[in-house]
């Protein structure tokens, strides 16, 4: 059976943490020995990890990675890398502020000998105006830099074969900030077995978003200089294939 690796990020989550992981633990009934649930919990300054750490023997495949950077995008890549070092067949990433589903997990899932990748689309975005036009935003950055069209490229519902995954992980620096957003525009521009699937996307369930508009623009203007840099190694890449 297919081992799957469910992972997500956590900073100050003591208002979800352990709705979320109650939520989200049953995903992986079915799935092989080596399935787990991985939280990597790192410069957390309220309860959460010491909720996560009480959760652990209700739920013995939960991990909790804690010497990852503190950023999202960091903490993405390092359990990304742990996945893939531990065996996982499949990962599946979501966040643990409880605005997506598991119920619609199942569907992902079952697309899984189809496609390599199966991405959400947050059509209708329960976080607000401003978050939608960010992403809408980004996206046209990538199709100005990359010439990919995709929909929503930092969806946090995904479903990928650890194999893909490994493909393109090993480009991000550890301390990257946009890894879900780049391996996307990598699944497209290289032409991957990838699809996207419509998901809902519910306000924050809890607690207060670490990330606001103005970190958001600030990591948005680094990104720029770090998708010329990627552009400029896939032009390299693309010569040299010739």
């Amino acid at each position: 059976m297919d081992n799957l690796y469910l992972v997500m990020p956590a900073y100050n989550e003591e208002a979800n943490i352990e709705s979320v992981v109650s939520a989200w633990y049953p995903v992986l009934e079915g799935k092989g020995e080596g399935s787990r649930l991985i939280v990597a919990d790192s410069g957390s300054v309220d309860r959460t990890h010491e909720i996560l750490l009480s959760l652990k023997e209700k739920y013995p495949k939960l991990q909790v990675l804690p010497d990852t950077l503190k950023q999202h995008g960091p903490k993405l890549i390092a359990m990304y890398k742990y996945a893939i070092a531990q065996g996982a067949d499949y990962i599946f990433q979501t966040d643990s502020d409880g605005q997506t589903n598991p119920d619609e997990f199942q569907a992902f899932w079952d697309l899984r000998d189809k496609y390599d990748a199966i991405l959400g689309n947050r059509v209708v975005r329960g976080d607000g105006k401003s978050r939608k036009f960010v992403e809408k935003f980004l996206c046209f950055l990538l199709r100005l830099h990359f010439g990919v069209k995709v929909k929503d490229s930092n969806a946090p519902f995904r479903l990928m074969k650890a194999s893909l995954v490994n493909k393109y992980v090993g480009r991000f620096k550890e301390d990257y900030n946009l890894p879900n957003v780049m391996l996307t525009t990598f699944f497209a521009y290289y032409k991957e077995n990838y699809t996207l699937r419509e998901i809902t996307f519910k306000p924050r369930q809890g607690g207060k978003n670490s990330i606001n508009i103005k970190k958001i623009f600030k990591i948005g203007w680094a990104a720029l200089a770090d998708f010329r840099a990627f552009k400029k190694e896939m032009k390299a890449e693309k010569k040299r294939s010739k």
